[in-house]
């Protein structure tokens, strides 16, 4: 069962050992980390858990192949271990993704270049598997690519996964070592003994009640919030210069753009590259690379510049299919966390290494990528060590997740029982079992079950209509319109189970919507970079 959720009065009674603020992978990896080896923590997101860069990622889990072709050989080692090692431990969860890169005329001293950095790809996986297609392979593979001038491919393979659930699996894996963790409380200050921190002042927004915690060291794992919240509670500028990037996506409908592989290719104007996906039973569109200039108090969303961006790159790779604005069910943009090298060069070439940074007390982490979340949390505890005097574990990396049984049932079959439990892990069981009438059958259009609504909201924190639709499950931008033709059905399975009134739900409502339109809806042609999209 999952475990009792506790309110931050209750929890800031107790001493900790680490508290962590941040709720997104970053954060999860390093409570889970410390909770495994004996240490009392505490995670507070501020927020909803993975609301931020880890709900709006790319969706991928993958060695770093450019970052290779950069000559980042440590980066692409640490990513290949990681991805391997989730592959192994998180069937259901994290997916093989083979990927097709079309040749239209690069010229055989680039294709010669790309399957060498492939081979060596392959080495640090300690796999080997055929890289080239001939044009009619290729076409098979990729079947609505551009065939003008076609003349083969390569292909590869990496993987996928559903980043809001990766989050939401780490923190239970946490729980269950003893972990706590809570949403919507957010760090109003620290606790200082003279120079030292020794806690945090902690705001619980639903209450509206703030409590001091006692931790003997607090990190600071806000992602692209880390350097204003380090400088916010510590009064100086110490750290590394962030640079936010925003990284902007579409979702179509699988049968407008049908692919049975990823698809790379090359943006028409600036030879950028852009991938196309199956994802969740469909198509997921990306990536922009941009400055993000906007607040981070704000929503990110995608520009009109950058739905255009990728819709040009569609139409270029797959004209045959004379794609519309109006096939994209949703958009997502999310910020990534990047170290800024000083260059002002183009936004993909910054490096995606993470950083830790310390003072008494303190410790803060930035930058990486999903990929590493557990080499990150690894890093990061090794800082912290020195100021957990006692503490003497041993920070070699461990299996993410302990093996988990398949749920029973004889009315759901095997894939979709291996589904819910890299999912939902030791609750997978529990979810099944809650189901009502008609609750295990799939939400049309979509390989998520009525029973996931259900479950998450009795048991994943809950705390607004956006929570339930856009992480514990991903419905807000896999169903036209963020879901609205359901959710009458999604009301009769939910507002009882999350105890609000109808007026509260209608609001809920209300605002979900509202909000979604805004961030997640097709952008106007004349819209601004300004927006006011609702945080929650």
């Amino acid at each position: 069962m999952s475990a009792p959720i506790l309110d931050a009065r209750t929890l800031a009674a107790r001493e900790w050992d680490l508290l962590v603020v941040g709720g997104g992978i970053t954060g999860a990896g390093i409570l889970l980390e410390a909770a495994r080896r004996g240490l009392r923590a505490l995670l507070v997101e501020q927020r909803d858990f993975a609301w931020g860069t880890s709900s709006r990622s790319s969706k991928l889990v993958h060695g770093g192949l450019r970052y290779l072709a950069e000559g980042q050989l440590r980066l692409t080692r640490e990513s290949v271990r990681e991805r391997e090692a989730l592959l192994r431990e998180a069937p259901g969860l994290v997916e093989p993704q083979g990927f097709a890169f079309a040749d239209h005329g690069a010229g055989w001293a680039q294709r010669l270049g790309f399957l060498a950095v492939l081979r060596v790809y392959d080495r640090l996986a300690g796999r080997r598997e055929p890289h080239w297609e001939s044009a009619d392979g290729f076409a098979m593979l990729a079947p609505n690519v551009r065939r003008e001038g076609l003349l083969g491919g390569v292909r590869y393979t990496d993987a996928k996964t559903d980043d809001a659930r990766l989050v939401l699996r780490v923190l239970d894996e946490a729980r269950s070592h003893g972990a706590a963790a809570l949403n919507y409380v957010a760090v109003r200050g620290l606790v200082r003994e003279g120079a030292r921190v020794m806690g945090a002042r902690l705001l619980d927004e639903r209450s509206g009640q703030e409590h001091a915690v006692r931790a003997r060291v607090v990190v600071n794992a806000s992602g692209a919030w880390a350097g204003a919240l380090a400088g916010a509670l510590t009064g100086n500028g110490a750290g590394p210069r962030l640079r936010p990037l925003r990284g902007s996506h579409l979702i179509l409908p699988s049968w407008r753009l049908p692919l049975a592989q990823a698809v790379s290719l090359r943006h028409p104007e600036d030879r950028r590259p852009v991938f196309a996906f199956p994802w969740e039973g469909a198509t997921l569109v990306g990536t922009t690379d941009v400055d993000h200039g906007e607040g981070l108090h704000l929503e990110a969303r995608i520009t009109r510049a950058e739905f255009d961006y990728l819709m040009a790159a569609l139409r270029a790779a797959f004209p045959q299919l004379s794609l519309h604005d109006e096939d994209v069910i949703a958009t997502y943009a999310g910020v990534r966390p990047v170290i800024d090298g000083g260059s002002h060069g183009a936004p993909s070439k910054e490096k995606r290494e993470h950083v830790v940074w310390s003072e008494p007390g303190l410790v803060s982490v930035t930058g990486g990528k999903l990929t590493t979340f557990r080499a990150i949390a690894l890093d990061t505890l090794r800082h912290a060590l020195p100021q957990l005097p006692g503490w003497r574990p041993d920070l070699a990396p461990q299996p993410v997740f302990a093996p988990v049984p398949l749920p029973v049932s004889r009315l759901l079959p095997a894939g979709v029982l291996r589904r819910l439990a890299g999912r939902y892990g030791a609750s997978a069981q529990d979810l099944v079992d809650a189901a009502g009438e008609g609750e295990l059958d799939p939400i049309p259009g979509t390989c998520t079950l009525w029973a996931e609504l259900r479950w998450a909201a009795r048991a994943e924190q809950v705390r607004a209509l956006g929570d339930l639709l856009l992480r514990r499950t991903r419905l807000g931008i896999l169903l036209p319109k963020g879901g609205a033709a359901h959710l009458e059905r999604v009301r009769a399975i939910c507002q009882p189970e999350l105890g609000w009134s109808d007026d509260e739900w209608l609001a809920e409502q209300a605002a979900y919507m509202a909000s979604w339109r805004e961030c997640h809806g097709i952008p106007a042609a004349s819209s601004s970079p300004e927006h006011r999209c609702l945080t929650r």
